[in-house]
């Protein structure tokens, strides 16, 4: 019985590509109580490994939050099982605006204490007390009243190559941050305000609209969906779409275009460019947006450092990082010194 992913990225790359099979990228999410999230977690695992899901999925005793990949095929199969559990029968699933094949290459079905780590004591406030949601057309109207904040309660990597227009963006490397920083700085003397935030899928705005109702803000919306929704329903249904750029994902597409528009620059030569990437040195791995010209000039590097440590033999490499780690640094490009233009 295998219940741990037993391939490598290269060698389930390869299996992907032979099969030649159209693969669909989606999430889902639901607050709901599980008694045992290590059986359930198993379940999944046996279940969802014979339908060739790919993912990373988080499963805690409040809920879970899926973000995967499955062969289009298998998708009618993949509903069916889901509908089999009581609490996430008709869950909405969230359908990537672009699709990769290759978005995930292992199936990571991991036991967490929160499936969003928010930082929050939820024994404080009632998370259940959660703000309205609201659709396209309603983000829309509300986006253009003079009396409304928007936030976003993404991460500062995330917003920089696309959000709303006229979105509050906050500077943070984590959901854990942000909430008390907007709570502090942007939200002081605003109670009064309609306050509209949105994320990625909706989840984070679960969380974060209960914590300021809780905190004596009365007028809370949160777009249903998040962005990835929220561009179905503008395909759909022909609604003006107010979004600009690209939404950020945590996979290997690194983001899906909303907008035709880009409004990030290239972190190394300051031109136009959305497109995320990894720094090659693997002692860093650092996130940052980098034009084709500059991957090609700096052989996919931030600096001149990494580059000179790409081109030292493996085991070099591997000496010098021995017993280091890359942890959430990879993501503080902002702080980055090596950055020259930052958005």
């Amino acid at each position: 019985m295998q219940l741990y992913n037993k391939l490598s990225a290269k060698e389930r790359s390869a299996i992907i590509e032979s099969a030649g099979n159209e693969r669909l990228t989606l999430s889902f999410y639901k607050y709901a109580k599980i008694g045992n999230p290590f059986i359930f977690r198993d379940y999944l695992f046996l279940n969802w490994d014979q339908l060739d899901v790919l993912g990373r999925i988080y499963v805690a005793n409040e809920g879970i939050n899926a973000q995967l990949s499955l062969p289009a095929e298998n998708f009618k199969k993949f509903k069916i099982h889901l509908d089999k559990i009581s609490f996430l029968k008709n869950v909405r699933l969230n359908i990537a605006v672009e699709h990769n094949n290759k978005s995930f290459l292992k199936l990571t079905i991991k036991i967490r204490d929160k499936i969003v780590a928010d930082g929050l004591n939820d024994s404080s406030f009632d998370v259940t007390n959660r703000g309205k949601h609201v659709n396209a057309k309603e983000f829309n109207i509300l986006l253009e009243d003079a009396n409304t904040v928007c936030l976003d309660v993404r991460n500062h990597y995330e917003s920089e190559i696309g959000h709303f227009k006229g979105a509050i963006t906050p500077d943070v490397d984590t959901f854990r941050d942000s909430l008390p920083f907007i709570e502090n700085t942007i939200l002081q003397d605003k109670k009064e305000k309609n306050i509209l935030m949105y994320c990625t899928g909706g989840i984070r705005c679960e969380k974060a609209s209960a914590y300021f109702k809780h905190k004596g803000f009365k007028n809370v919306f949160q777009l249903e969906g998040g962005i990835i929704e929220y561009s179905r329903q503008v395909s759909n249904s022909n609604i003006e779409n107010k979004f600009r750029g690209k939404n950020f994902v945590f996979d290997e597409r690194r983001g899906e275009r909303i907008s035709d528009e880009i409004i990030s620059k290239c972190h190394q030569c300051g031109l136009p460019c959305d497109t995320h990437v990894n720094c090659e040195n693997s002692a860093c791995h650092l996130l940052f947006i980098q034009c084709q010209s500059c991957l090609e000039k700096n052989n996919g590097c931030c600096s001149k450092e990494c580059q000179d440590i790409t081109n030292m033999p493996l085991e070099a490499q591997k000496h010098l990082r021995k017993g280091t780690h890359n942890s959430n640094k990879i993501f503080k490009k902002g702080r980055s010194k090596y950055i020259k233009y930052k958005n």
